[in-house]
């Protein structure tokens, strides 16, 4: 058996809010989810883990991440649906925080004054589901699949979150903010983590590079937690040309938005992302780093209005008595 390795007390990539900076303390997440004991066994190093290749595994290990830290007692996806890594997603949402303090004098709004749109919420509904426990905000989230819908509804009926969490559906996948918002509604933030791959042979290909690299080389099937719908992990045109295609949408709802957002994966698509932005005629855009582990992301924010008409948002929504 190799040493037993040194680890990191933190990892001190992840926000200085986000619960899951220390190593997952499996004691604690077996007895939140004794389901769990069943996957966790030592590895080479010695050291207590999962197999990340196993699918079941990781989506029990996220059961219990959600158990152990939000109250979420009950959280299932069906077969071949996108498992997400949850310490990521939540280091979205306290970054999502921060961004709504700089418009409130350092001040995180929270509550249900607060209203979020989660874009592609997903079979998971990991977003609503971290923000409403983290800050009680409300959400909205929108998806084109009517079985992710499904099982997004059963996590949020089964922990009594319907007063935080709606889900609507979109019939057209090229409406992405179009249709979201009814009429005079207004959201504070919107989030989107938008599919990465042009198509589905390119998804394949990246879940192959992505596990060989993890075994160092070594050949391997993909696993369904690299896996997911097509609709999660590819679209016509890739990330580049839905997130532009968010952006023009986003501009018919300039006055409706606080900030609009989304990750995006590729540092590449960067370029064609702030050029839409300048023609759509965003008045301010943050890229905000994301990391987690060795891999590094970012999110991209977007606002239509002034310093002025933003100082008055959070007035108007959130201070006033």
């Amino acid at each position: 058996m190799p040493s037993k390795r040194e680890h990191p007390k933190e990892k001190s990539r992840l926000h200085p809010r986000n619960k899951h900076r220390e190593r997952y303390d499996f004691k604690a997440l077996i007895s939140a989810c004794p389901e769990l004991s069943a996957f966790v066994k030592e590895n080479v190093y010695g050291d207590e883990s999962i197999d990340f290749f196993d699918p079941n595994a990781v989506k029990m290990l996220n059961k219990a991440l959600l158990k152990h830290h939000y109250d979420i007692n009950e959280w299932d996806i069906p077969q071949n649906y996108l498992c997400p890594p949850i310490p990521g997603r939540a280091d979205y949402i306290h970054l999502m925080a921060d961004l709504l303090a700089s418009v409130n004098e350092g001040v995180i709004p929270t509550g249900t004054k607060v209203k979020c749109l989660d874009v592609g919420v997903g079979a998971n509904c990991v977003y609503p589901v971290i923000g409403t426990k983290e800050y009680g905000w409300n959400f909205v989230g929108t998806d084109i699949d009517t079985i992710a819908l499904d099982a997004a509804k059963k996590i949020i009926v089964s922990n009594q979150l319907e007063d935080h969490i709606e889900l609507r559906h979109q019939e057209d996948p090229d409406d992405i903010i179009n249709g979201s918002f009814a009429e005079d509604e207004f959201f504070d933030l919107t989030l989107c983590n938008p599919p990465f791959h042009s198509s589905l042979s390119e998804a394949k290909e990246g879940s192959m590079r992505k596990i060989s690299n993890l075994k160092k080389g070594k050949a391997a099937e993909p696993v369904l937690n690299f896996g997911g719908q097509y609709n999660e992990l590819w679209c016509k045109g890739g990330e580049s040309r839905f997130i532009r295609l968010m952006i023009i949408q986003s501009k018919y709802f300039a006055d409706s938005c606080l900030w609009f957002s989304t990750v995006v994966s590729k540092q590449s698509h960067l370029r064609d992302i702030y050029e839409e932005l300048e023609h759509a005629g965003a008045k301010d855009v943050k890229t905000i780093p994301m990391g987690q582990g060795n891999k590094t992301s970012r999110i991209v924010a977007w606002t239509f209005l002034s310093n002025k008409e933003r100082k008055k948002w959070s007035i108007d929504r959130w201070n006033k008595a």
